[in-house]
This record gives C-alpha cells, structure tokens and sequence, in this order.
C-alpha cells in the first residue's frame, strides 16, 4: 500500500486547493492553516461553529477510546475492513489512487483498524486517507494512534475537501450530511454506513429508560433523492460481554444514552458490575450515480 499525502483537501473559507508549505496549508487567496505538533489541521472556522467545542468532550473521548481498545466492538471493525476492501476493489480498475475519508472519524479506532487491514492486504494500491471529526479533543486523539493518516478538524455539512475528489467515504454512528458527502464525492462513489439496528445495546436500555423503542436505522429518503443508490444492506449481530462497572461506565458516558437517560437511568447503569449485551448493527453501501457518459478516473 503506497500512502500518498493529502492533495484534495480545500480551503473552508473559499474553497480553494490547500498546498502544503513547511508547517501551513495554504490556498492561492492567503488564507494559512496551522499543522498542529501532533500532526492533525484545524479547518473548522468559527462561522461553522454552532457551538464553542462543538462535538464530544475530552471526558466522551476518553471513555470511548478506553472501551474502543478493550476489543468488544472489534467485529465491527472487522467487517468495516472487509467491505471498504471490497469497494476499493470494485472502484481501483486502472493506476489511480483512491481517496477514503472517514467522515465523523471520533478518536479514529475504526479507521485506524481499516488502515491497518488494507496495509496487509492492498500493496498494490495508492490510498489517501483523511479522518474529519468536529470535535478537536477526538482529532487530537485520532492524531496520537495513527501517525499516517491525515486528520483534520471540520464538519460534515461542510467537508474541506475539493469538489468530486473523494471516492470512499466511511461514517460510523456519525452525523450524515449527504448534501457534504455529495459534493466531495465522486461520480460512481461509495458511502459506507454504519449504523445501528433495532435490538442495539437493548439490555443497556432497559436498566436507563422505562419505555425502551426500537428504532430502526433512519430511511435513506433524502439519499435516493439526491441520486444515491443503495448497493448493500449488510446485517451483523453479536453478542459482547462487559465484565467490569469501568468498562459499562465508558459505553454508557460514550453513547448519547448518557445525556438522554433520566438520573435515576443512568445511576442504575452505572452500578451494574457486569453485562451482556447484544450488538446489533447495519452496514449500507450506497453509490453516487454516475453522470451520463462519465469514465472514471481510476481507469
């Protein structure tokens, strides 16, 4: 796997080509961005910002990081890996590079596993990979596991990237802006999604609300408007043991359960020493529609 440094990212005030310059990115209008000592860029200007520190707290950070490496969800990053390997080798037909982006990349433990699967399995290959989060404490994070991938602070209603320069982009449990997706996407692009079933963390739930819903994964209505078409409909279900009231602790202040439940909810929760619970979780597959007479350019 050839890692190549990041040429698609664009300026998020005027949307021009960001160049790299000793310690800056740079647009041709002057507009400089510092690359921060732990190797990430902060390309969230405060005109995007709705709130102060918007996205998860240092506290939210480190609680998922800690429950995120003692391995329980690692089935998912497994077959993340598999499928985003599987979409690479649809799109890659020629000697072009692939450009993946983790949008809502967290604290970067699904996209650092992916990172190191393709590693292994695709020599061959020329891969960009940039993680975007809004939330700084989780890019700083993502920063401090893997030193080779590109990871930037930014939104996804607003990606700074260039225009159809992206031909993979990933979102784990995160905000779905499918109006920034496609615009950054190419033609014959893939968006993986990953979200989470009905019977999600239900035993977690029961102990926190007193009317426990199942939801299912959010329709794709404003997706196929826009011209998406869904490929795959992959289903995963396991079961995963927490043996410790840390490792319940961490799941629930990582989850947006902790800010939902009700004080008697989450004191029941956080007394539980131990728990099984089932994993239930979507992955989607959806593609961009090419335009008409489009050839791509990877072939």
């Amino acid at each position: 796997m050839n890692i190549l440094k990041p040429h698609t990212l664009a300026c998020p005030i005027d949307g021009a080509r960001l160049e790299a310059r000793e310690k800056q990115l740079v647009c041709e209008n002057g507009h400089s961005f510092d690359i921060a000592r732990q190797g990430y860029v902060n390309l969230l200007p405060v005109q995007q910002k709705r709130t102060r520190h918007p996205g998860d707290s240092k506290a939210m950070v480190s609680a998922r990081t800690e429950f995120l490496n003692s391995a329980c969800y690692e089935p998912i990053a497994r077959t993340l890996a598999s499928i985003v390997q599987a979409q690479i080798t649809e799109l890659h037909v020629g000697d072009g590079d692939i450009c993946l982006l983790d949008a809502g990349c967290g604290e970067g433990y699904y996209f650092d596993y992916v990172f190191k699967v393709l590693a292994q399995t695709s020599a061959d290959t020329q891969l960009l990979f940039i993680g975007l989060d809004i939330s700084k404490p989780a890019i700083v994070e993502a920063a401090r596991r893997n030193k080779h991938i590109s990871w930037i602070v930014g939104t996804n209603r607003q990606p700074p990237l260039l225009p159809e320069s992206v031909d993979i982009i990933v979102c784990v449990f995160g905000f779905q802006s499918f109006e920034g997706f496609n615009r950054v996407l190419k033609p014959g692009g893939r968006i993986i999604l990953v979200e989470p079933g009905a019977e999600h963390l239900s035993e977690l739930r029961e102990i926190i609300y007193t009317d426990v819903k199942k939801t299912p994964p959010p329709a794709l209505t404003q997706a196929e408007a826009m011209g998406f078409t869904l490929l795959e409909n992959q289903p995963l279900q396991f079961k995963a043991h927490l043996n410790s009231n840390a490792q319940i602790n961490n799941l629930l202040i990582m989850t947006p359960h902790f800010y939902r439940a009700s004080k008697a909810g989450r004191d029941a929760a956080t007394k539980c020493q131990q728990l099984d619970l089932s994993i239930d979780i979507i992955f989607r597959v959806l593609e961009k529609t090419p335009e008409e007479g489009y050839v791509s350019t990877n072939s």
